[in-house]
């Protein structure tokens, strides 16, 4: 008795915790579904100008580094294949419905060393800027352990990006990241 009233006071605590946890999570994804979601896939794709295994990290309202956006196929960190087309981005988290960003909403592509809780090494991340199918300016950040791998896929990225001659959408670089 002298150790079972404190269990189960542990373990009311954890169940509290934890069922806070996904209420918080189920707002953050009501309030994030205004905010779209990626494209359909077009019918016809050319061949990928690059694909890479990377790390998906997170999406990010654009230029706000640690505001997450809840995105259909895009809510959870997890091992994801990123491939550039001419039509534009294809990203397949493990786990997750793919997600088709056209080139036509992509922003920009930079470097980056922080997003949410990850902080890494100066240009450890690969920024992706786009606009959500509901309008929303956005960021998705991957990591992308293999140095040519990031500059394949940054280059790629940077072809298809409309424009590609500005150093940013906004004509400016952001705080935490440079355009590549």
């Amino acid at each position: 008795m002298d150790k079972l009233l404190p269990t189960l006071g542990i373990l009311a605590v954890v169940v509290i915790v934890l069922a806070l946890a996904v209420v918080g999570w189920r707002r953050r994804v009501r309030r994030d579904s205004g905010a779209g979601a990626g494209y359909s896939t077009p019918g016809t794709l050319s061949a990928p100008t690059a694909e890479t295994d990377a790390l998906y990290v997170a999406t990010t309202k654009a230029g706000q580094h640690l505001e997450r956006l809840a995105l259909p196929g895009l809510a959870f960190r997890g091992k994801a294949v990123v491939t550039v087309r001419p039509e534009g981005v294809a990203i397949t988290v493990t786990g997750e419905a793919p997600v088709f960003i056209p080139a036509a909403v992509v922003t920009g592509v930079g470097a980056a060393s922080v997003a949410i809780d990850r902080a890494v090494e100066r240009d450890g991340l690969v920024r992706l800027g786009w606009t959500t199918s509901g309008g929303t300016a956005a960021d998705s950040y991957f990591r992308v352990v293999d140095p040519a791998g990031r500059a394949q896929l940054t280059a790629a990225i940077h072809e298809i990006v409309p424009g590609a001659s500005a150093p940013d959408a906004a004509g400016e670089s952001r705080p935490n990241d440079k355009e590549v």
